[in-house]
């Protein structure tokens, strides 16, 4: 065989292309597959989302004290890539919320004073508890300059909801498999809050600083196109900036609508 291939050049070449052009088809095939496996990756450079949050209450889970305390959150998000690989793609994530609503319990305390010679007095007391509030009637007695008064308290419930603002300006998101449809997710922000009233109670101030860290699953429909659903441990506290600092710990879940490219 090899002494024909010797003495036919032409025969030699014809071997040589069959040879080489399988191997070209084969190798264009593979750059082909792994291109559009790269392309198919779900890993978006700017990434824009609209957010809907909402906690029904809050306790002490970390920092804060006041207890009965709801958030809603309306906002926007925006992310950018600034790294990817095959295990994890770490991004810059900012939130801003025009639409930040904080609701507090308010106890309504009827106060109602009787005594001697048809002495009748009552007034209305309505503040913000650092618990829940607990609706009922407490009637007890005392004495005055030697009479004996009836005093009954009557207590009822309601909310009040404070329209603010906010933005987290400070902010990351570590999507995990970043090659898969369904990304476990990390993120965690930093920012400010501002109410148009004093929150958590009436000397606590109108400006919070906040902060949120949590975890949550990212749903893709396609490279440009995805669903978040997350839950976050979400504080906010003047940081002794007022007079009254409790602090509020509340357990947020967050549904968000991206798309980008």
């Amino acid at each position: 065989m090899l002494t024909l291939l010797i003495r036919f050049p032409a025969l030699t070449l014809i071997c040589l292309l069959c040879f080489f052009i399988p191997s070209q088809r084969r190798l264009q095939a593979q750059v082909l597959a792994h291109a559009t496996h790269a392309d198919d990756a779900f890993i978006r450079t700017n990434t824009f989302g609209i957010f809907f949050a909402y906690s029904n209450d809050s306790s002490h889970i970390l920092m804060g004290s006041v207890q009965g305390r709801k958030l809603l959150n309306v906002g926007a998000t925006y992310g950018r890539r600034i790294w990817a690989g095959k295990v994890v793609n770490w991004q810059y994530h900012g939130e801003i919320m025009p639409v930040a609503l904080e609701s507090d319990p308010v106890e309504n305390d009827l106060v109602t004073i009787s005594g001697p010679n048809h002495i009748h007095n009552q007034y209305m007391d309505a503040y913000e508890p650092y618990g829940n509030c607990t609706p009922g009637t407490f009637q007890s007695t005392f004495t005055f300059s030697g009479a004996i008064y009836m005093q009954s308290i009557t207590t009822t419930c309601s909310r009040r909801w404070t329209i603010g603002e906010g933005m987290m300006p400070v902010g990351f998101q570590w999507n995990f498999l970043p090659r898969h449809r369904i990304q476990p997710f990390l993120v965690g922000h930093g920012g400010y809050m501002y109410s148009s009233h004093a929150i958590p109670v009436q000397d606590a101030g109108h400006f919070n600083f906040a902060f949120d860290f949590g975890a949550g699953i990212e749903i893709f429909r396609n490279s440009k196109r995805s669903l978040r659903l997350d839950y976050r441990y979400h504080h906010i506290s003047n940081h002794d900036t007022a007079s009254n600092n409790p602090g509020i710990d509340n357990g947020l879940a967050e549904i968000t609508y991206c798309f980008g490219h």
